[in-house]
């Protein structure tokens, strides 16, 4: 019998490794308690917007009592959410970034830690949520050109404004305070373009404030950046009153960025380039009205013409 005690034992061993085994695989093998988690991966505690509070939601597999709680990357507590609540499937909870006293945490990352007093077990959510509360600086490189005219002809018809940000942020060019064109993406430089628009009809010609804002990815908003003036122009007469004898000339100057232009002065009409032309005045004397078009807008001047 002795010469066989070797072989018994090794089998008790191979039978004691399998059973381990199939212990080891069969928890593998047990469904989790907590499902289906969705954690908020960033936010802004103090950006007063919808990204201001971080969701932590999850799905119990079977009711029981909850508590959860912020802890930060050394594991202290930093702010109860739940305590001993009873629940059962979806689950949500919210954290506006403060901890137990209301103060706003240090920026950084944190992470929700759920226990289930039912099951008597504590785990800790691997989802990392991070707190920025540092808005984004921006700075504003160029505004071109400053004088412009959304008339639809493709010249001159846009401002272009270039900015640059110290972090990744979406920019926003207001005019006169009110938003009206938004960046695409998040970047770190770009530019604006404003088309003199506002709900596809063209502003009248005066001058406009612009101010330059970005936005980062948590929701922190940049203080205002004053970006300067421009003028939308159209067409503009300089002189407004010209004066000239019968069968004379004036010469008329006109501020448009289209080529051409159309003219009327009594009953003469024509077409001339710009910036400068001349007209012949009619031979009667009298007061005479210059009008000058392009593009569907029209400005106009006084022509008086004395007697030889």
């Amino acid at each position: 019998m002795a010469k066989y005690a070797p072989a018994a034992l090794v089998a008790v061993l191979l039978v004691a490794t399998g059973f381990a085994f199939l212990h080891t695989e069969s928890l593998k093998l047990e469904t989790s308690p907590i499902r289906q988690t969705r954690v908020t991966k960033l936010f802004s505690p103090v950006c007063r917007c919808e990204s201001s509070k971080a969701r932590i939601a999850f799905r119990l597999a079977k009711p029981d009592v909850v508590s959860v709680s912020i802890v930060d990357t050394s594991g202290s507590d930093v702010r109860q959410l739940a305590f001993e609540r009873p629940a059962r499937g979806q689950v949500a909870f919210l954290w506006n970034g403060r901890d137990d006293d209301g103060i706003v945490v240090h920026d950084g990352s944190y992470r929700a830690r759920v226990r289930l007093d039912l099951i008597e077990k504590t785990f800790l959510l691997p989802n990392l949520i991070r707190v920025d509360t540092k808005a984004p600086q921006v700075q504003v490189v160029s505004v071109t050109p400053r004088v412009f005219s959304p008339d639809g002809d493709h010249r001159a018809d846009r401002v272009t404004v270039r900015y640059t940000v110290d972090e990744r942020a979406q920019g926003m060019l207001y005019v006169d305070g009110t938003r009206l064109v938004v960046g695409a993406g998040l970047k770190s430089s770009g530019e604006l373009r404003w088309y003199g628009k506002v709900a596809g009809r063209s502003l009248p010609a005066r001058g406009y404030a612009l101010t330059v804002r970005a936005v980062d990815l948590a929701g922190n908003r940049s203080a205002p950046v004053d970006a300067g003036h421009v003028r939308i122009r159209y067409l503009e007469l300089t002189p407004t009153r010209y004066a000239s004898t019968s069968g004379g000339t004036i010469r008329v100057h006109v501020s448009t960025d289209s080529a051409r232009v159309r003219w009327k002065l009594g009953k003469r009409r024509g077409v001339a380039r710009t910036p400068a032309f001349t007209v012949r005045v009619p031979n009667v004397p009298g007061r005479y009205i210059l009008s000058v078009g392009a593009h569907g807008h029209r400005v106009g001047g006084v022509v008086h013409v004395a007697g030889p």
